[in-house]
């Protein structure tokens, strides 16, 4: 066919367009100037995203199209990972498991834990974690706990200087607690004691920190949907309260519910074992939920009650209205999180939202810093 493209230019039309093509890859060109593979390329690109066609579609493969693959799930990625930049790698990995449903990925231990640990993983992780045994399950807690560690040390900071005051370096703190030690200051000042003959540094006063903050005990009840449109909200939950629960400042309890509830506070140490608690899916009952959190409060004038949900109720809305007018009668605050995440596209239940705010409750979709700073504001 003369159409005077260059060969390279033909070949990547001819992985654009797939087996869909009217010619195969040029076999007098099969790497480019860039080193691109193209054989290799559309070899591995159609082993996933053949998996759109099928005699159901209309669709009858030609012959000059892509041939017979004997690839396998593991060579598959392997390949991708020498051929394509990490980025490109990522998009991969994200369609071959939610869109196409490989779950080999999660399913075989090798394959797992050559994968990046990033927030997507850590998603299919949750969702596919019922059909993992075995070393499966082990590898996945550690791919889990790699990312939530990096999620909470991105977060804690900023939460900790929200809620508790910053440490304030110019006074001396009567609180003698680690967090609050000035290492510096007490190194510096302690040097004069050190011992060289026997090669010991004497300590013999620690220097503390002053805090902005005096202590003021609050109470956070969160209550988490945990429908699967919920997912990036669960995720996000279960880190801000490990936090939270950190705090000596704040009394945090943690439960996620769908029909039934599952009091997760016990767990707040490790948010790792929270997620993979978490039970993706089902109804959900908002009512029931709202009243166990009731039960858990004990002062309600320094307690702070967040509901993250998309508020679609599978029972009579009346009752989950009713729950929540009696905690904000009770003199609690009510937060309504119609999500919790980073992306802020929120679906949920537009009637719903707008009851709970005109009863007084404060609805919206945070950020995770911009929760911590509302919960600063009120115990501040």
């Amino acid at each position: 066919m003369e159409t005077g493209m260059s060969t390279e230019t033909l070949n990547r039309w001819r992985l654009l367009l797939g087996p869909s093509a009217d010619e195969a890859l040029s076999e007098t060109e099969s790497y480019a100037a860039d080193s691109f593979a193209y054989q290799d390329l559309d070899e591995l690109l159609g082993y996933l995203y053949d998996r759109e066609y099928g005699e159901e579609q209309g669709y009858r493969r030609k012959q000059a199209g892509r041939g017979g693959s004997n690839l396998t799930v593991p060579g598959w990625l392997g390949k991708v990972r020498e051929l394509f930049p990490k980025e490109t790698v990522e998009i991969l990995e994200k369609q071959a498991l939610g869109r196409y449903g490989l779950n080999e990925l999660l399913t075989d231990k090798a394959v797992l834990e050559s994968l990046e640990p990033n927030m997507n993983l850590l998603k299919n992780i949750l969702q596919f974690k019922g059909r993992m045994k075995g070393e499966v399950v082990a590898s996945a807690k550690e791919i889990v706990r790699q990312v939530v560690e990096d999620l909470r040390r991105k977060l804690e900071s900023d939460a900790r200087a929200s809620i508790v005051g910053k440490r304030n370096r110019y006074t001396s703190g009567r609180v003698r607690t680690l967090r609050n030690l000035n290492m510096k200051k007490t190194i510096s000042r302690n040097l004069k004691n050190y011992d060289r003959e026997n090669r010991r540094f004497v300590v013999d006063r620690l220097y503390f920190d002053g805090r902005v903050q005096p202590y003021n005990k609050w109470h956070v009840i969160i209550a988490v949907d945990e429908s699967g449109s919920m997912l990036d909200s669960v995720i996000y939950s279960s880190v801000m309260a490990s936090i939270f629960y950190r705090l000596n400042s704040l009394k945090t309890s943690l439960f996620v519910f769908d029909t039934q509830v599952v009091d997760l506070s016990g767990r707040l140490e490790d948010p790792v074992d929270v997620l993979m608690s978490v039970q993706l899916g089902g109804g959900t009952h908002i009512a029931k939920a709202l009243r166990y959190g009731e039960t858990l409060i004990e002062n309600p004038g320094r307690t702070l009650f967040i509901l993250v949900s998309d508020l679609v109720e599978g029972y009579p809305v009346s009752q989950m209205y009713h729950a929540g007018k009696d905690i904000l009668d009770a003199g609690c605050r009510l937060l309504v999180l119609t999500a919790l995440d980073f992306e802020g596209h929120a679906m949920y239940d537009e009637h719903a939202a707008r009851t709970f705010a005109d009863m007084g409750a404060e609805v919206a979709a945070l950020t995770p810093d911009a929760l911590a700073e509302w919960i600063g504001r009120i115990v501040n």
